[in-house]
């Protein structure tokens, strides 16, 4: 696995990963692992069963092996590798953010969102449906109150848990190289890209922590944390394919957000198990966009529209335009009207994000009346247009926010979480 940055022309930055994590191995990797260790092919499909449905976090998790195989893995500088929640902040909405320590004691952070944030409306994809269907529900204990009288083997852990959905924000670097002025992961810079399965991990990390069943329970994926998923493509996409054909998590349940990365938009066009994709847009036209994301310079609007143009599309499928309003900059009527314009004829819907402020950011937040004014001038123009809720704002988790909050080398090595009280195991 290749641990260089890709950045389509840029110089690489190399990881620093010395373990050797079984976590993120492909099916056909691990039996060549196994034969290299004389053993059949049937271990690996045992080894692929523990890491990936039963999720297991350590090599004593692995009992279909026999202890002495266990023990030569170990011996051979195996572990799991799954990344490791080791704190853990709690939104007065309930959004979870997470720190997440990797093999090498670098961090990531990864966000929980029960109920999601209205992120999928629009974009025809089941999780669209669900969201529609169920948006006003949250909160209504109606729904709720017969839950024990009823059987509750059919029920999940999110229904147990008071809500019908969820949505796990994912990082796919440590830091960020694309310097968008109005975030704050862009003061991190840039330190190394994370492995296919450290990104994998830590969506089984958090659905351990909450009890998820894959496959009773509805659960979506967005690629829309730390770091630019298409400068680590490679690895991004390999763990889709972990979190598809492993875990079991469908490729119509996750969307990936990238701030315009022209060639790579080409190529992810051609790929045969593709999420659904989400373009930052953040502004109407070059001038301004490039004041806001400096990535513009190497590739304009135009540019990243055409290339967006060359996805196949299902019938139900619209590509997703992602637009940071900020007050003052981007949020005013000839914004709206300039967005129409950029994207007409284009199955496209978009969401609006109400700028979520950070320390060290010289922005400041729209008025409400030019958001009201900005989507109903898009919707009555026949432009699907939502605005996306903002979830664990209080906490640093929203849409823009995350940073590695604490320096992983202060870490105490089992630093417990902030009190959370676990989630409900649904009953089996």
């Amino acid at each position: 696995m290749s641990n260089k940055i890709n950045t389509f022309d840029s110089a690489p930055v190399q990881a620093k990963v010395q373990a050797k994590p079984l976590f993120g191995l492909l099916p056909e990797e691990l039996k060549s692992l196994m034969a290299s260790l004389g053993q059949k092919g049937y271990r690996a499909v045992q080894v692929a069963e523990a890491l990936y449905r039963q999720r297991v976090s350590s090599l004593d998790g692995l009992t279909t092996l026999p202890s002495a195989l266990r023990e030569e893995l170990s011996g051979a500088g195996y572990t799991i590798g799954m990344p490791e929640i080791v704190q853990a902040a709690r939104s007065v909405d309930g959004t979870e953010r997470y720190l997440m320590r990797l093999a090498d004691g670098e961090t990531v952070e990864t966000v929980w969102m029960p109920d999601g944030d209205g992120g999928e409306c629009g974009d025809g994809s089941e999780a669209s449906q669900e969201e529609e269907a169920l948006d006003g529900l949250e909160g209504n204990e109606s729904e709720f109150e017969a839950a024990p009288k009823r059987d509750l083997r059919n029920v999940g852990a999110l229904e147990l848990n008071g809500y019908r959905r969820a949505t796990i924000c994912i990082s796919s670097q440590v830091g960020c190289a694309v310097n968008c002025q109005f975030c704050l992961t862009a003061k991190l810079g840039i330190k190394r890209n994370l492995t296919g399965g450290e990104i994998a991990g830590q969506v089984a990390a958090v659905l351990n922590r909450h009890g998820v069943k894959i496959g009773k329970d509805r659960i979506n994926l967005v690629f829309m944390g730390m770091g630019e998923p298409f400068l680590n493509y490679d690895e991004f996409i390999r763990s889709v394919q972990l979190l598809v054909r492993q875990i079991g998590i469908p490729e119509s349940r996750m969307t990936v957000s990238t701030s315009g990365i022209e060639p790579a938009i080409r190529k992810f066009a051609q790929e045969p198990l593709r999420p659904k994709l989400a373009l930052s847009l953040n502004a109407s036209n070059d001038t301004v966009r490039e004041q806001v994301m400096p990535i513009t310079r190497k590739w304009n609007i135009g540019q990243l529209l055409e290339a967006v143009k060359t996805l196949p599309l299902g019938k139900r499928e619209w590509v997703t335009f992602e637009y940071v309003l900020l007050g003052g900059v981007n949020d005013q009527p000839q914004h709206a009207r300039e967005v129409l314009e950029l994207l007409s004829g284009m199955r496209a819907k978009v969401n609006l994000i109400v700028w979520n402020p950070g320390p060290g950011i010289a922005y400041t937040q729209p008025k409400p009346e030019d958001v009201a004014v900005f989507q109903k001038m898009l919707i009555d123009a026949g432009m699907p247009a939502y605005i996306r809720r903002p979830r664990g704002r209080d906490i640093y988790a929203a849409c823009g926010q995350l940073k590695r909050t604490v320096d992983s080398s202060a870490l105490p090595e089992a630093a417990p979480l902030v009190s959370i009280a676990p989630a409900a195991t649904p009953p089996s």
